[in-house]
């Protein structure tokens, strides 16, 4: 599993023209799911997300987690994380998972993360078409892939 990560002041996600979810200060996560992702990847990233230490302290310093804040969490699936640009112009997916993986997956990873949090995570819906709206605050951008936990 590939993220972006980006702490956010607000974000939310429209489909169809409806706000499907919206947040306030938090974590925007974006994730990708390849096909040899599998639940151990979901729970080490999950407790990784809640636990980075990305929000100011009272020093100024980055060292609180989202958990610590109170702040919300928004996921939004996204397939081209897993993007191949080496040869030509048009970027291959081949490593993306497809739905019937990819989908169980998903609603594994934000369902585990409304555990981890300890309140209802936003999300897009998988497949769909979405408009993304953020302001990222920093800015804050962190990526994290699964098959490079050392």
């Amino acid at each position: 599993m590939r993220t972006v990560i980006q702490r956010v002041s607000r974000a939310s996600v429209t489909i169809n023209d409806q706000k499907k979810s919206e947040i306030g200060s938090g974590l925007l996560v974006l994730v990708g799911i390849e096909e040899s992702d599998n639940e151990t990847d979901i729970e080490w990233l999950c407790n990784k997300i809640v636990q980075l230490r990305v929000f100011n302290d009272n020093n100024n310093v980055m060292n609180l987690s989202v958990t610590d804040t109170g702040g919300s969490i928004l996921v939004i699936s996204q397939f081209t994380l897993h993007a191949k640009t080496r040869k030509g112009n048009r970027p291959s997916y081949i490593k993306a998972a497809p739905p019937d993986i990819a989908i169980p997956l998903y609603d594994k990873f934000v369902s585990r993360l409304t555990e981890l949090l300890g309140k209802p995570v936003g999300s897009g819906e998988f497949g769909a078409m979405m408009e993304v709206e953020l302001v990222n605050d920093g800015p804050v951008t962190i990526i994290i892939d699964t098959k490079n936990k050392e």
